[in-house]
């Protein structure tokens, strides 16, 4: 594997501080001119001088992480895997250079989505004006809630300063569980704050509603019981922990009004689980009933989905849980939500393999469903994926299916119930999956819907395959 190269990294934390090399350097305790060849990866950055720079920007130097590089590698192999540039020779080699620059990396990825973005605002002002309608209603920036999952995803899913504010507030109100909804009242009463289950309207169908001058929250009966709390506990997030949010917020890289009030939206939901699962009774739990997400459901009076969420949030120094990654779709391939501190990595341009089990999870809708997936570089994963149905209204109403899948690297397996009865050992009990087939090498898979683009294509019209696609490189059989 390639070196990582820092110096990128330190002269734009430099940068962003307004500082001269001068400046960082006396802070550092080193010479001006050592400083200048660190920056140009001309000198090490060692590991000393790696924990004099946490002292002085410990936030900063999360981009410092292996992860951060990794991820940042994989969006410019999904980048650099569109058709756009398949006359071009990029190697990995090319992209892990690029990778070091951190600013120039993201102004690649950033621009690319930005492409992507107005490329399908075409398609779809063409499709209306087709049809013979107006163009109103398209909007070409969805930059936001990339740049949200971005935020969770740098800070690994975990915000100590939530956690301990969820902790605070369940004790101040001695909140009984699974039926957490009279406590939740009560907290809200404290802020002069009353709560209304209403009947639906179909004038106002929010589900949730809050009133600033009159100091009234109404919940629309249309919600489960467990969706009340939720939302419940949402608002009391946006009412009690804004001094926290703006303190994340301010640390993050949103650049747009959209991007910030999506990312406090995020916030005050992560509060919500904090609040509904404590961290401590949560983990302890998860490790009694051994990740047993139905059982989790029960326990704590959430739902499925939740818990899933949840459980991707337990990374507190000394008391971590199974690192996981989580994913929710649609019925059409869709990813809604996405994060991952299992290792893997997910397409953030394009679909999933469709030999990913969350997809399979549709046909057997409310059954739970576990795979051993291995990836091209032969990392093995155990994923459980089920269906999950939204709703909001009785007859008539619609209700999305959604699917959730969670999962783990299989070292884990040991921990979880859903590992008992698969023999992690046995490689043929593994489905071979890819992140997404531009980026994917195998070249024998009956699914693959489109070439890799980094393999020329070698078709013989006399010869069919698994799959459509030949290599040139591959031997024809004979």
């Amino acid at each position: 594997m390639a070196e990582q190269k820092f110096g990128p990294k330190v002269r734009a934390l430099r940068r962003r501080h307004g500082l001269r090399q001068v400046d960082l350097a006396e802070k550092l305790g080193i010479s001006a001119s050592y400083l200048n060849l660190i920056e140009h990866d001309q000198r090490a950055l060692t590991a000393p001088l790696l924990l004099k720079l946490a002292s002085l920007y410990p936030v900063d130097l999360k981009s410092f992480a292996a992860e951060d590089h990794a991820r940042l590698v994989s969006d410019l192999h999904e980048v650099f895997g569109d058709a756009l540039f398949e006359a071009l020779d990029v190697t990995t080699t090319d992209l892990r250079e690029t990778a070091s620059n951190e600013s120039v990396s993201l102004a690649i990825v950033k621009l690319y989505h930005a492409y992507r973005d107005a490329l399908e605002s075409i398609q779809a002002a063409a499709s209306k004006v087709s049809e013979g309608e107006d163009l109103t209603g398209i909007d070409p920036a969805r930059l936001p809630s990339e740049e949200v999952s971005d935020v969770l995803q740098e800070n690994q899913n975990y915000f100590p300063q939530l956690e301990e504010a969820a902790e605070r507030l369940s004790d101040e109100v001695g909140l009984e569980r699974p039926d957490v909804f009279p406590g939740l009242v009560r907290l809200l009463e404290k802020d002069g704050v009353t709560v209304e289950v209403v009947p639906r309207r179909s004038e106002k169908p929010a589900v949730r509603a809050f009133d600033p001058v009159r100091k009234r929250l109404e919940i629309s009966e249309i919600l489960s019981s467990y969706a009340r709390n939720f939302q419940i506990a949402h608002q009391i997030g946006l009412l009690r922990l804004e001094p926290e949010f703006d303190r994340i917020i301010g640390k993050s890289r949103l650049t747009t009004p959209d991007s910030v009030v999506l990312c406090r939206v995020a916030l005050a939901s992560y509060f919500a689980g904090a609040l509904l699962m404590p961290y401590a009774p949560f983990l302890e739990s998860a490790k009694a009933l051994r990740y047993d997400i139905e059982l989790l459901e029960r326990r704590f009076g959430v739902s499925f989905e939740q818990v899933c969420h949840r459980l991707t949030t337990l990374r507190r120094p000394g008391q971590e849980g199974v690192p996981f990654h989580f994913i929710r779709v649609d019925i059409a391939g869709n990813i809604s939500k996405r994060f991952s501190a299992s290792g893997i990595r997910f397409a953030r341009f394009s679909g999933l393999c469709p030999r990913w089990n969350v997809h399979s999870a549709f046909m057997t809708p409310g059954i739970v469903r576990t795979q051993l997936s291995r990836m091209p570089d032969g990392t093995t994963y155990l994923c459980v994926a089920r269906t999950v149905r939204q709703s909001y209204g009785g007859f008539g109403a619609a209700h999305p299916l959604l699917a959730i899948s969670l999962g783990c690297e299989v070292s884990h397996a040991r921990h979880l119930i859903y590992g008992d009865n698969i023999d992690v050992n046995n490689p043929h009990a593994a489905v071979p999956i890819g992140i997404t087939c531009r980026l994917c090498e195998r070249t024998d898979c009956e699914q693959r819907a489109f070439p890799p683009i980094h393999r020329k294509l070698g078709i013989d019209e006399n010869v069919r395959g698994v799959s459509f696609y030949r290599f040139a490189d591959k031997e024809k059989p004979a």
